[in-house]
């Protein structure tokens, strides 16, 4: 096991995850590029992608929009959603892909790469993306950052009805997948596991996800983060801790 890919549901105020795969890599193969060996999967993450949603799916989740980071935004994977599963999405694009203007210069095989279009950023643009059956939305997203240097970040939706504002405030919601991999991280123990074997370390990682769902009710009932909910935890823990060795004093079984 060397990876963990998982997938998130967001509505209103409370973020769950719905599916979560453990990556394998039984098979050893060797590199043709570098001629050293490497562990490979049976499967790869863009398939263990498309078979979560289709968990998804199955499950009677409701959901439109499929979100997820460019590691994601695979042709293979735009045409699953929209045909296969007959939902939305919205994903980012790297800067090297290529896309034609028009259904004519998509027939026409007349394509240019992303970089090469400055669109006006509040502006969207109706494009075709190579290897991609039906028309996208796309809106080109410029920040600054704290050091003065420009990022750019190209978004492409399949709901062509969409403007650059209602793309960009739905993509936000991406972020809440990001909140809850740093919560199992820093409050769940994700990754201080002591487990050795395959079957005990998948079990770790299942209680982890489940120790997020109780957190979340916690979140909502307490109105507090999943933080703030862990140092009132570990502060009873230390107050109750103290109440013992005091009554514990009381019985003189330790001096004073």
């Amino acid at each position: 096991m060397s990876a963990l890919y998982q997938s998130s549901y967001q509505g209103q105020d409370i973020s769950l995850p719905v599916a979560f795969e453990l990556v394998r890599k039984p098979d050893i193969v060797t590199d043709p590029k570098t001629g050293r060996e490497k562990r490979q999967g049976k499967v790869t993450k863009n398939e263990l992608f498309r078979s979560m949603l289709q968990t998804c799916v199955h499950n009677q989740l409701p959901f439109r929009y499929v979100l997820s980071d460019a590691w994601f935004s695979a042709t293979e994977n735009m045409v699953f959603i929209k045909q296969e599963l007959v939902r939305d999405f919205i994903l980012p694009l790297k800067s090297n892909r290529r896309v034609a203007l028009s259904e004519e210069d998509k027939k026409q095989g007349r394509y240019v790469t992303l970089s090469t279009l400055e669109p006006d950023p509040d502006a969207t643009t109706l494009l075709w993306l190579e290897g991609v059956p039906f028309a996208l939305q796309m809106v080109r997203q410029v920040f600054r950052n704290e050091d003065g240097s420009e990022g750019i970040q190209y978004l492409v939706s399949s709901d062509t009805g969409l403007s650059a504002e209602r793309m960009a405030t739905i993509y936000q919601k991406r972020w809440k997948v990001e909140e809850y991999h740093k919560s199992l991280k820093s409050n769940l123990a994700l990754a201080k596991s002591p487990t050795k074997t395959l079957r005990t370390q998948c079990n770790h990682v299942f209680a982890t996800v489940v120790a997020f769902v109780k957190m979340e009710r916690l979140k909502i009932s307490m109105s507090l983060n999943h933080f703030a909910i862990k140092a009132k935890l570990q502060l009873a823990a230390v107050k109750a801790a103290y109440q013992q060795l005091q009554a514990v004093k009381q019985l003189n079984c330790l001096p004073a």
